[in-house]
């Protein structure tokens, strides 16, 4: 076993053992450097009850580089592309090795509802913000609605 696959292994079970309120994150099949996971919209900003779907991939020489995360749920936020690219200094020049996903996980919980416009990535949505905060939460809102509220199953 190598070191990165002894620490993501460590990692996992701390999740597994403490889970994070409103997070999840877990490996896909048996693969321990691609994840997926989750994270709830905290309540009293636009992307309250909204579930958002990530993509975590840790590269080989985890910790010594960031893990890779990507939105696979379409959010409205300055600091996130259409693509679902992070704009988030722990995940580029501030990483440090003592981080961890939870840390990382629990960023960018609060991430979503503290956007910064001054190194956006969405140009439109910095500018929004920037000018009206107000549309930009709304805007944020019916994102959320539409992309990220999970859909109640019909009963048949």
């Amino acid at each position: 076993m190598t070191n990165a696959q002894k620490r993501i292994s460590r990692e996992l079970r701390e999740i597994n053992e403490e889970p994070l309120v409103g997070i999840t994150a877990a490996p896909v099949g048996s693969n321990l450097f691609k994840w997926m996971g989750s994270i709830n919209g905290s309540e009293g900003t636009p992307y309250e009850g909204g579930v958002f779907n990530l993509q975590i991939n840790f590269p080989r020489d985890y910790p010594y580089k960031p893990p890779q995360i990507l939105f696979k749920t379409k959010v409205f936020h300055c600091n996130v592309d259409s693509k679902g690219h992070i704009c988030l200094d722990i995940l580029d020049n501030n990483w440090q090795p003592a981080l961890t996903i939870s840390k990382v996980l629990l960023s960018l919980s609060s991430f979503l509802s503290d956007a910064n416009p001054d190194n956006p990535l969405n140009k439109k949505a910095g500018k929004l913000y920037l000018k009206d905060k107000q549309a930009y939460n709304r805007e944020a809102t019916r994102w959320t609605q539409k992309h990220a509220i999970p859909k109640k199953k019909k009963k048949k």
